[in-house]
């Protein structure tokens, strides 16, 4: 792990790589350096953890992408349909109440909850935790640090997650207060508790390309 001063743009080696880096910078940075840090360097994928370390992901592959893209949609589409919240993609970041800033792959928060803030504040992070998550696991991804996340979105207050694991055709539906059940070779998701009425085609998502 490297220390990089906050206001540092940061340089990945030019190389094909799967890694995750984890950078420390020299203090914890504030909001406002965060999001300064993370605006500097676009390209990159960048989330931080509770304890203020900067995460720096590998760009999604293509299956992932295809696949990520195909559960934005509809999620989208009934979000817009039911009228009561607002869809999110995987540019979305979220500034959790333990101080992580995480990014699910997609996400779904109330209407009522996204009033309290002013136009500006929508341009940037939003400090609050999603109601509905949804992560799915890419090849450069390992279960245990997927699960790991999920737990944290649930801890933080998500009302639901699901963690999919496309090639294995294997879903992990979280809720607070139980242990996450394990679905296999399911065709569909149906939504619950604040997200009643949703429904998630996987036979697209567990095709790929």
């Amino acid at each position: 792990m490297k220390a990089y001063p906050k206001n540092m743009q940061v340089v990945l080696p030019d190389v094909e790589t799967r890694a995750t880096f984890e950078i420390r910078a020299e203090r914890p940075m504030d909001e406002e350096e965060y999001f300064e840090f993370c605006a500097r360097n676009p390209e990159l994928r960048i989330e931080r953890n509770a304890h203020g370390e900067i995460i720096i992901m590998p760009p999604a592959g293509a299956e992932t992408g295809f696949r990520n893209s195909d559960l934005t949609a509809q999620l989208a589409m009934w979000s817009k349909r039911d009228g009561r919240g607002r869809a999110f993609d995987s540019n979305a970041e979220y500034v959790l109440p333990n101080g992580a800033a995480l990014s699910p792959d997609a996400s779904w928060v109330q209407s009522s909850r996204l009033e309290q803030f002013t136009k500006e504040q929508k341009k940037r992070f939003l400090p609050l935790c999603p109601d509905f998550v949804v992560e799915l696991i890419s090849p450069t991804d390992r279960l245990p640090k997927a699960q790991a996340k999920m737990r944290q979105w649930i801890d933080n207050g998500a009302a639901l997650g699901w963690l999919i694991d496309a090639d294995r055709r294997t879903v992990y539906v979280y809720r607070p207060g139980r242990e996450p059940e394990e679905l296999v070779n399911i065709d569909h998701l149906s939504g619950e508790g604040i997200v009643e009425g949703f429904r998630l085609e996987l036979g697209e998502i567990w095709k790929g390309l």
